[in-house]
């Protein structure tokens, strides 16, 4: 007896033209608001920021960089909730356990790019530059956008479904590209000074060194990656860390 198939809605079906799947509603959704959020970030980061200022001032412009990020982030999210959720196949415990493995470093290096980051607005970004590069600086130069990096590493290799791909996808890309682009602004703005710390850091991570970076760091990073994966329950649906085996 043939058994009818599940009733899928239109907003998440997959619809096939020509024996292409196509992406859903709302997953094409999602991906034009990712599109939105990373293309405004390059775009008010580099090309428009200098004539924006120029027109309206340096505080105004903060205000629109902020409004524009906070809205396009606030577009992804809910593009995200309402795209359908564990529709491939997963990794399985393997690739929970890669994926959690990766977290740990990526806290500690956005933990430690939260402070004397001269890649950050900051009034002492000379000071910063002329230093050495010590912690997780002396581990990559750009520690901030190699965490949300590995972070998007880590939510990809689950492969627990597209709308996850196209959030970490996009959450990498504008980490790495932009680390890059972030390289020649500040080689354009500060001359010399970046030059000489670009010749005393590294773009790529030096792994060997994130060891160094501090205990205290480590210790920061290991609490808050504990309290993170266990929000990570009620807050995503789904167990990670170790709370995902205990």
């Amino acid at each position: 007896m043939a058994i009818d198939p599940l009733p899928i809605s239109a907003a998440t079906a997959l619809p096939i033209r020509n024996g292409a799947r196509l992406l859903s509603p709302a997953l094409t959704q999602l991906l034009f608001a990712a599109i939105a959020f990373v293309g405004t970030h390059f775009a008010l980061s580099h090309p428009l920021r200098a004539p924006i200022v120029r027109r309206v001032g340096e505080p105004a412009f903060l205000g629109i960089y902020s409004l524009v990020a906070f809205a396009t982030l606030g577009w992804m999210v809910v593009a995200f909730r309402a795209a359908p959720a564990a529709d491939l196949p997963g990794s399985g415990d393997m690739g929970w356990a890669v994926a959690s493995v990766l977290t740990v470093p990526a806290l500690v290096l956005f933990l430690g790019s939260l402070s004397k980051n001269p890649a950050l607005p900051n009034p002492r970004t000379q000071a910063a530059i002329n230093r050495a590069p010590t912690g997780v600086f002396a581990v990559t130069r750009h520690p901030m956008m190699w965490g949300f990096a590995l972070w998007g590493v880590a939510h990809i290799v689950l492969w627990f479904d597209i709308r996850t791909l196209i959030v970490a996808g996009a959450i990498t890309f504008l980490a790495l590209v932009g680390a890059h682009m972030q390289d020649r602004k500040k080689r354009r703005l500060l001359g010399n000074g970046w030059a000489s710390w670009q010749s005393r850091t590294s773009f790529w991570p030096r792994w060997h060194k994130l060891f160094s970076a501090g205990w205290l760091l480590w210790a920061g990073a290991l609490v808050l990656w504990l309290v993170l994966t266990f929000a990570h329950m009620p807050g995503a649906g789904v167990p990670a860390g170790i709370w995902r085996w205990l």
